[in-house]
């Protein structure tokens, strides 16, 4: 398997119910929160990678109607359901999404954004890996564009550790990710010059969203 995201083909179809299932909509309402606090107004150029189901690009289109969107996603069960669930629920806005199978090697040095989202993404990759990631992804950022961020934070508690370790053994066992435990995201986006601002944390303090920008 070359990309640590490429085998979430096989969890395709029930991965939503099963974080339903863990976290009930603490994972969306922090997806919510950092589509609302930092998406650009107007027509922004949006950049979503490993973007799962897509239920996030439904509703960035709810909040900014006019954006254009490039969905980006290593799985392709993932990407038919995208697809599938944006063409039933918002046919009209077909025309603003483009669905890449491929991971950020995919994108060009041309390519520009002016928001890049990273859903519980990042917490896939062992450390190397994220610094390369980051780092590609930073490079299609426009100069001022904000980085939107939705991910577990840091485990402070029994609970919070336990939990996570499940949830890693459980995906190293079904879709082949090299990742053991959550990886210094937020010290990576900081050696990019960027700041947290409007934090908010769900779940008991295990999930945090925020809009990442330049300091």
């Amino acid at each position: 398997m070359s990309h640590p995201d490429a085998g979430f083909d096989r969890v395709a179809t029930f991965y939503d119910p099963l974080s339903r299932l863990v976290y009930g909509k603490a994972l969306l309402r922090a997806q919510q929160h950092a589509l609302v606090a930092g998406l650009p107004p107007g027509a922004p150029h949006v950049l979503v990678i490993g973007g799962g189901t897509g239920w996030v690009v439904l509703e960035l289109l709810r909040l900014r109607p006019a954006a254009t969107i490039l969905f980006l996603e290593a799985s392709a069960q993932m990407l038919a359901g995208a697809q599938t669930q944006l063409l039933r629920q918002h046919p009209a806005a077909a025309s603003q999404v483009e669905f890449w199978l491929g991971t950020e090697a995919s994108l060009s040095n041309h390519d520009r954004f002016d928001a890049v989202v990273t859903f519980f993404f990042l917490d896939l990759f062992e450390p190397p890996r994220l610094r390369k990631l980051v780092a590609q992804l930073n490079t299609v950022r426009n100069p001022h564009a904000p980085w939107l961020l939705a991910d577990f934070a840091p485990p402070q508690t029994w609970w919070q550790h336990s939990l996570l370790a499940a949830m890693y053994r459980f995906f190293r066992l079904t879709t082949g990710i090299r990742g053991q435990k959550l990886p210094p995201i937020r010290e990576e986006l900081a050696r990019l010059g960027l700041r947290a601002e409007e934090p908010k944390q769900f779940f008991g303090e295990m999930v945090e969203a925020a809009v990442w920008r330049p300091q």
